[in-house]
């Protein structure tokens, strides 16, 4: 299946020559799951001439919120919207979780809970799984459409299910623990807090289940969608 990635930032450029730019971190991360992949850098205005460029679609991560003014947010919720319509699924993480339930009617804004980093439990289709986070921003508002599959105490609208449409996840089962630590060195001075930055460096070296969640993610875009939702 291919599977059409849309990169809605750029790792650091530190990490870079390590771990490449989001399109190489989803490639590995999914790799030996039946996808395919092309990259889009959306939030450099490169997008697809179709929906149906691809057969799937991820939405990565993005230091950029939801709500902000950049150029390439409106076309990107527009694209979200036709993809809805002409039934091609998506996956978002993070950010991408975030403008799905924004272009879906739900609603984002940066949490008075401040920053969320590293390893994080969360209740996940009735079972727990510990994934690493980095964010601030929120989901604030389900979205209509919306079904929540997880949550913590910090963050309420961790993942949501949209029948067969769209998967999306708040936290980042992507990142590993180099990544992780390259963030915290390099993205993380004087934005984090430093007292959520000890609890991040302390959390390194521990499980996470991010090898589960791409077999989720990767059967969720093999659904048969012939078959009702």
């Amino acid at each position: 299946m291919h599977i059409g990635i849309l990169t809605a930032g750029h790792v650091p450029a530190e990490l870079r020559p390590h771990s490449g730019d989001y399109e190489t971190v989803f490639a590995k991360f999914l790799e030996n799951q039946g996808l395919t992949f092309q990259n889009w850098d959306v939030v450099d205005m490169d997008f697809p001439n179709s929906i149906d460029a691809a057969e799937g679609w991820l939405i990565t991560g993005s230091r950029h919120g939801v709500y902000e003014d950049h150029p390439f947010i409106p076309p990107l919720i527009q694209f979200i919207q036709a993809a809805f319509i002409a039934q091609v699924p998506m996956v978002g993480i993070c950010f991408g979780h975030q403008i799905i339930a924004q272009a879906m009617g739900g609603r984002v804004e940066k949490s008075t809970k401040g920053w969320g980093v590293g390893r994080q439990v969360y209740s996940y289709a009735g079972a727990e799984v510990t994934l690493n986070a980095w964010h601030q921003d929120q989901v604030v508002e389900k979205p209509p459409l919306a079904t929540s599959i997880a949550q913590n105490a910090f963050c309420e609208h961790a993942g949501f299910l949209y029948g067969k449409q769209a998967l999306t996840l708040q936290p980042h089962p992507e990142f590993r623990d180099d990544f992780m630590a390259g963030l915290i060195e390099h993205r993380a001075p004087g934005v984090v807090p430093e007292n959520r930055l000890d609890y991040a460096r302390a959390q390194l070296g521990g499980p996470t289940d991010g090898v589960q969640i791409a077999a989720d993610i990767a059967a969720f875009f093999h659904l048969d969608r012939e078959e009702p939702a």
